[in-house]
């Protein structure tokens, strides 16, 4: 492979169309203020480089980034690309990610607002994410040991499984779909609002107003703090630990909660078996 090392580029498209190039401890800046500086190139690794300019990866196919800096003048810095990887590495350009297939990102910083979007076959291991919208309508998603803080995640995510993360985040999982929530924490506001066959176990679930207008939703061994109105018109099999402050209408399925402060039935459709179970 070619190799490129401490060198600065600035202009339009510096590098466009490359092929087996190793760009090593470059820097892509300057007055010329050039954008798509990799653009259309297959089989680059990029190592310890600094990335200042818009849209330096995108139609690429093959691509290693490591320990490097995509800074917030890095606007959307990759897009409709594929066999991504991506290690230890400082993704700050909003709407960074999107429409690409086959990523890997690991132990990665991530401040990026509409990160992630309509992109297939996504890993993420031992990372932190701050930023709205996080992975919407993204599909064949594995992620683990994260941390995130940002309103509106997940929303339209379809065959998602997600372990041992901790989630700050409001209206999360929206029309989500065949997903598997496992050993997480989730603080939030209305979470999981029209969700389809969404699985929550072990997890701690903590806001107003989760699990609204649901279909084959799944809590076991949950816990609930600070909820209330849960399940309103939802289809729930779900096995509560602790306390719930209310439930209301939920219309089919079974609620095993130790105690619940007060449940609200006044739709003649909600049909839920709630059974109060157990102690706390």
């Amino acid at each position: 492979m070619r190799e490129v090392t401490e060198k600065t580029f600035d202009e339009e498209r510096a590098l466009y169309g490359s092929d087996d190039l190793v760009v090593n401890r470059c820097r892509f800046e300057g007055p010329a203020d050039g954008e798509s500086a990799l653009k259309e190139s297959k089989n680059i690794k990029a190592e310890d480089c600094y990335f200042d300019l818009r849209y330096p990866f995108w139609h690429n196919r093959r691509v290693i980034i490591e320990n490097s800096e995509m800074t917030t003048k890095c606007r959307a810095p990759l897009w409709y690309s594929s066999e991504i990887i991506i290690n230890n590495c400082k993704i700050h350009g909003v709407k960074a990610v999107r429409e690409c297939n086959r990523i890997k990102i690991k132990d990665c910083d991530i401040i990026s607002p509409e990160f992630g979007w309509n992109n297939r076959d996504f890993i993420i291991e031992d990372a932190t994410a701050s930023g709205e919208y996080f992975l919407m309508n993204t599909v064949n998603i594995k992620i683990s040991r994260f941390n995130l803080d940002g309103k509106y995640s997940f929303q339209y995510v379809d065959n998602m499984l997600l372990t041992d993360s901790t989630l700050n985040t409001k209206d999360a999982f929206w029309h989500a779909k065949n997903s598997v929530i496992r050993k997480c924490k989730i603080s939030g506001e209305y979470l999981g609002w029209y969700s389809e066959n969404v699985t929550f176990e072990d997890c701690t679930i903590i806001g107003t107003q989760p699990f609204c207008y649901c279909k084959g939703l799944k809590l076991i061994n949950c816990e609930m703090i600070e909820c209330d109105r849960a399940f309103e018109r939802s289809d729930v099999e779900a096995t509560l630990t602790s306390h719930v402050i209310s439930i209301k209408n939920p219309y089919s399925g079974h609620i095993t909660v130790p105690s619940v402060e007060e449940i609200i039935l006044d739709d003649e459709n909600a049909k839920c078996v709630i059974e109060k179970k157990g102690t706390i």
